[in-house]
């Protein structure tokens, strides 16, 4: 409980200052999920990047099990929307809010605390595989169009661009300059804040409902996650760390960048934001049970 208390108290007074400032202040919504989209989370990709000092075979494992846990559940977000004959936006919000975990703020803090520095390098891995290849795919696929009409669009996005970037600072191993290098970290700090700000600004803006459809989608992303995960793990016989780092990290609740992606692509963002704010509280109750049952593997 610790671990939880020290990952969301932090999350929740920033919403909560994003929330008193969407009432009290009148702002360009759109322009302010633009520049976290287009300008601070590729930042944020260049920056882990360009830090990382785990080699190739770490990440191997881990990213792809994280790979083939996010692929099944975009599919079964989809078959689920499908079956229950959900119009467009409302299945693209279930797909994004079923797929888009937050490993990042949350993540690292729980596993840090639960499985120790040993646990929180492999949670690097995901975090890594997961800008990799949810912050490249995710729009394309909420957006839709067709394969040729997605590579084109996810070629144009600054995210893919920031990755090449941030692959060949890692792979020459190029060192910038102090000024440089303090310059982007400083700026790649600035991503969750801000992000945990617009979420709290459309809050403000969104009448608070709890029913069917937030709770379903809710336990669908922290347990279907790591029910998913934990058969992904099986599969590929990943270690004892590697395959509760896997679980745990695949069992957090709806990230921020579900909403900036509905957002700016399309889907439910009433829904979105809703999903977003309930699977967080939920987190509080399904967590300690996904934490006692990897203790247990």
């Amino acid at each position: 409980m610790i671990a939880l208390f020290s990952a969301v108290i932090p999350v929740g007074c920033i919403v909560l200052i994003g929330f008193v400032t969407g009432k009290t202040l009148t702002l360009d919504r759109p322009t302010l999920s633009r520049l976290s989209l287009y300008v601070l989370f590729p930042v944020l990709i260049i920056d882990k990047l360009y830090r990382t000092t785990l080699s190739p075979a770490n990440m191997a494992g881990i990213g792809a099990g994280f790979l083939l846990t996010y692929v099944l559940l975009c599919v079964l977000a989809w078959a689920i929307a499908r079956s229950l004959n959900f119009p467009s936006p409302t299945r693209k919000s279930l797909i994004a809010t079923t797929a888009l975990p937050n490993v990042g703020n949350m993540g690292l803090s729980v596993i840090l605390f639960a499985l120790g520095e040993e646990g929180l390098e492999r949670a690097i891995v995901y975090l890594i595989a997961w800008n990799l290849v949810v912050l490249t795919t995710a729009p394309a696929l909420i957006k839709g169009g067709g394969f040729l009409s997605a590579l084109k669009f996810t070629l144009k996005l600054p995210l893919f661009w920031a990755i090449v970037l941030g692959l060949l600072l890692y792979g020459f191993d190029v060192g910038l300059p102090d000024s440089v290098d303090a310059g982007l970290n400083l700026l790649a700090q600035a991503t969750i804040p801000i992000a945990l700000l617009l979420l709290g600004i459309e809050i403000s803006d969104s009448r608070f409902e709890l029913n069917v459809y937030e709770i379903g989608a809710s336990l669908l992303r922290l347990l279907g996650g790591a029910a998913v995960a934990y058969g992904v793990g099986l599969l590929l016989g990943l270690g004892d760390l590697d395959l509760q780092v896997l679980i745990i990290q695949s069992a957090m609740p709806t990230a921020i960048s579900a909403f900036l992606m509905v957002s700016e692509f399309g889907g439910d963002r009433v829904r979105t934001v809703r999903v977003v704010v309930v699977s967080t509280l939920l987190s509080f109750l399904t967590l300690p049970l996904v934490l006692w049952g990897v203790g247990n593997l």
